[in-house]
This record gives structure tokens, sequence and C-alpha cells, in this order.
């Protein structure tokens, strides 16, 4: 899966720092799955989509073959 998290969260001015607080996870985490190392919980993507003002569909997108 990919995500636009990072473009979404820089168009909203948000640092990576704010994001992982506000969904309760290290600024590590935020990066981790910025830089596609790291799948987040179903629960995590929710949160995520939340503050984003996205929903999860929008946010991770399937990898082109």
């Amino acid at each position: 899966m990919e995500n636009v998290i990072r473009n979404k969260r820089k168009e909203k001015g948000i640092s990576q720092e704010e994001l992982s607080k506000r969904c309760g996870v290290s600024r590590q985490t935020i990066n981790a799955i910025e830089n596609d190392k790291y799948d987040p919980t179903l629960s995590l993507a929710f949160r995520l989509a939340r503050e984003l003002g996205l929903t999860v569909d929008e946010l991770f997108i399937p990898k082109e073959s």
C-alpha cells in the first residue's frame, strides 16, 4: 500500500510530531508509515484519516504492479 499522509499532512501544516501526538503514537511511527516501512493498524489508520480529514480509502492506495 502507498499512502498520501506526508502530502496531506504538509498541506494542513501539521508536523510529524503534532500528528503523532494527535494519534497517540511516536513521531518515528509516523515517519515509518510515510516512508512505506510500516503498515499501521486499522485503528491507527482511522485515527490518521480523521486527523487529516480523509477516509481510509483516500489515505491508502494499492500499489500499482
